[in-house]
């Protein structure tokens, strides 16, 4: 239903529905999906557009989807894949067993879309073994898995005629207090194409499917699509719980085309060089210095194929000093980093490498004389993708940093998906901080998936009927809409593009992966600036899209506050170093004698594995932090009657 809303001299268009899905990356498409197949077809699918999410643009050299096992002698069941998702640490285990339970359902659904997964001639989905994956349950469809979920599920939505909104940015999640109770009733968005006098647009939903994606916009040097930014912001401004915000993966990635050099691309052992800023004189093999020989190097250099993860527990003599040492050269000396595809590193010798490596190259009969014969053996999809955005791996050494790929944290929610705190909000996909420390690799894709299928069972079970005070709402809206007219009528105190330069060099230099308490204390109070100047700051840009820059630039600052604030509390608490991210102190264990105390770390505190980071936005200078002991595995055992009956009765719901 659309309808015109007068507010004082302005006429904003108001769309009323059922549920809302904010995001079209596909946990959003499947959640749009599985809503209309329980029945609930008020829908509407608001984005940026279908082409701008992350899931849509990214991927790596085989982008891996992490299920249950099906294939093989091998057996798996989901409670052994329960306790593999649980042993990550500071995962709850209600999640990891829904997250397991449902693998099976959602990968199948992806399967008769028409997602390419391999199969043998008898019909069994073949897998391999991911980072920590204990078995052999992960699978792609190729470098682009995501993409190629997104085009199906696309398609499916458009073949069930459920409604989408592009050229949509969401300036204001909208919330109301009902009997005690907080809850979402819509939200404010701004058309970017819109020519009118007010470019806002107000929506009121019973349900908002909550899709948005990652923190992509905070990051200097990100692996996020430069299209993908995320709006994590806008449940935070709200009041939103959030959990273990920060856990986030940092690894290596090309930088001018943004894309993980992770699986093969490691595994054909390039030569690692460094240069002056100028990106070609003073040429140098900086890493050969920190192994004891060239065959140790170049090992460490394979391992990072399936290491790739920066991992503080591999940075002593591992394969993530690699990353550290790529770190030293790059945000330290000022230096470029590239991998050189064409020639070999100094002194290598293929007899040389561990057993590990020379019979992985050996099967995989790539035993060839450089790092491009190798590849084009091994995966020659891998140098056509970057021929595709004008990169010739075999004329050209290719650019790489270490970058941010993937928040495990993000907002708090029941087995549900239903944010813990703000009810009919369903945080689904990246945005959702279900997992843990050690996530397998590939279980975010199979966990977006998992939470559409549960969010729409419980809004088709519980919250079907329509409880909304529309009165109550527009009073909300109405107050909303003026203050966010009321910046978009003042000129800015400054260009958004450097401010979000300014948050986005904090956020890389402080919150990624190399972390100190000291430089921790120093930021914080500075990022709590730049948000009080934001949001007190007028937003009125060239254009509506260059507006919605202003107002993105808010809630983006804030997240990147708040993720400094859970980051801080962390160091403070003394959690250490762990996931992908090192906290350094001159009193730790050191990294190398070459780098000296001033590369030593403090080790993990492992008792925090059982715990799990809250993290809370109280008000401007204000967050609060604690720890909640995990709730255990689920104990999978049930009678059939019973449970016939609790499924009957709909009591599964109350948990």
């Amino acid at each position: 239903m659309i309808e015109s809303l007068k507010i004082a001299n302005l006429e904003i268009p108001l769309r009323q529905v059922h549920t809302l899905v904010l995001g079209s990356g596909a946990a959003g498409l499947n959640a749009a999906i599985q809503l209309n197949q329980q029945g609930i077809t008020d829908l509407l699918i608001i984005t940026e557009g279908l082409e701008l999410g992350t899931s849509i643009n990214t991927g790596s050299d085989k982008q891996t989807y992490y299920k249950l096992g099906m294939y093989g002698a091998e057996p798996d069941s989901q409670a052994a894949m329960a306790k593999s998702l649980f042993d990550g640490g500071s995962m709850h285990g209600d999640l990891a067993m829904t997250e397991a339970a449902v693998s099976a359902r959602a990968f199948l659904h992806l399967v008769d879309l028409g997602v390419k997964f391999p199969q043998d001639s008898f019909g069994q989905f073949v897998g391999y073994k991911t980072d920590h994956d204990p078995r052999q349950r992960a699978t792609s469809s190729g470098p682009y898995t995501s993409r190629d979920m997104c085009r199906a599920l696309i398609a499916e939505v458009k073949r069930r005629n459920i409604p989408i909104l592009e050229h949509r940015v969401s300036v204001s999640l909208l919330t109301q207090d009902k009997n005690g109770d907080y809850r979402v009733f819509g939200l404010i968005a701004l058309n970017t194409k819109a020519a009118a006098t007010s470019p806002l647009e107000a929506y009121i939903a019973e349900n908002v499917i909550f899709a948005v994606g990652g923190p992509g916009g905070l990051y200097q040097t990100s692996v996020y699509p430069q299209v993908h930014t995320g709006a994590i912001g806008l449940a935070l401004q709200e009041g939103a719980i959030a959990q273990n915000l920060p856990e986030s993966q940092y690894g290596m990635a090309s930088v001018k085309f943004r894309w993980n050099v992770s699986g093969t691309y490691m595994q054909v052992i390039p030569r690692f060089i460094s240069t002056a800023a100028d990106g070609h004189s003073d040429e140098q093999e900086f890493l050969r210095p920190y192994f004891a020989d060239a065959g140790r190097m170049n090992s460490a250099v394979f391992l990072k194929g399936y290491q790739w993860p920066f991992d503080p527990r591999k940075v002593s003599g591992g394969s993530s000093l690699i990353d550290i040492l790529v770190y030293i050269e790059t945000a330290v000396k000022g230096r470029r980093v590239f991998l050189d595809y064409r020639r070999n590193a100094t002194g290598f010798d293929l007899t040389h490498l561990s057993p590990e490596a020379y019979e992985y190259l050996k099967r995989s009969q790539a035993l060839s004389a450089t790092p491009i014969e190798r590849l084009r053996l091994m995966n020659p999809d891998a140098i056509r993708l970057y021929e595709e955005h004008n990169i010739h791996l075999v004329a050209e050494p290719l650019e790489i940093a270490v970058c941010a790929q993937h928040n495990n944290g993000g907002l708090a929610a029941n087995l549900w998906w239903e944010s813990v705190n703000i009810k009919h909000l369903f945080p689904i996909g990246e945005v959702n901080g279900s997992h843990g420390v050690y996530r397998p690799g590939g279980a975010a894709l199979n966990s977006g998936q998992v939470g559409g299928f549960r969010a729409a069972a419980f809004i088709a079970a519980k919250y079907a009927a329509n409880t909304l005070d529309r009165e109550k709402s527009i009073v909300i809206i109405t107050q909303r809409v003026l203050e966010l007219q009321n910046q978009i009528d003042s000129a800015p105190n400054s260009d958004w593009r450097q401010e979000r330069k300014q948050f986005q060099a904090r956020m890389t230099h402080i919150g990624s992966h190399i972390r100190s308490q000291q430089e921790l204390d120093s930021a914080i109070p500075e990022a709590w600036e730049q948000y009080h100047r934001l949001s007190s700051s007028g937003c009125n840009g060239k254009d509506s899209a260059d507006t919605a820059e202003y107002l993105r630039n808010i809630q983006l600052c804030l997240t990147h506050v708040i993720y400094l604030e859970a980051i801080s509390a962390a160091l403070h608490k003394g959690v250490g170093s762990r996931g992908s991210a090192l906290v350094l102190n001159p009193n730790g264990i050191m990294i190398h004698e070459q780098l000296g105390n001033n590369w030593s770390f403090v080790p993990e505190n492992t008792t925090f594995r059982d715990k799990v980071q809250e993290t809370v936005f109280i008000c401007p200078g204000s967050a609060d932090n604690s720890w909640r002991k995990r709730r255990p595995l689920p104990d999978s055992e049930a009678w059939f009657e019973t449970a016939w009956a609790d499924y009957r009765e709909g009591i599964i719901y109350n948990h």
